[in-house]
């Protein structure tokens, strides 16, 4: 996991959540996520209002 970048990691993160993917992978993934202390809440209301646009 500390080969992908942050970035690379939320893409995947919301990725894997878009396409139904393994729930055990989406965790491992969520783990990660807290380890680097990245607000996926945050992101996910940004990316809403990205989308929007």
């Amino acid at each position: 996991m500390d080969l992908l970048s942050d970035e690379l990691l939320v893409d995947t993160y919301f990725a894997a959540v878009q396409y139904k993917l393994d729930p055990e992978f989406i965790q491992m993934l969520q783990t990660e996520l807290k380890r680097r202390q990245i607000n996926l809440e945050a992101l996910s209301i940004k990316r809403s209002v990205l989308v929007k646009r």
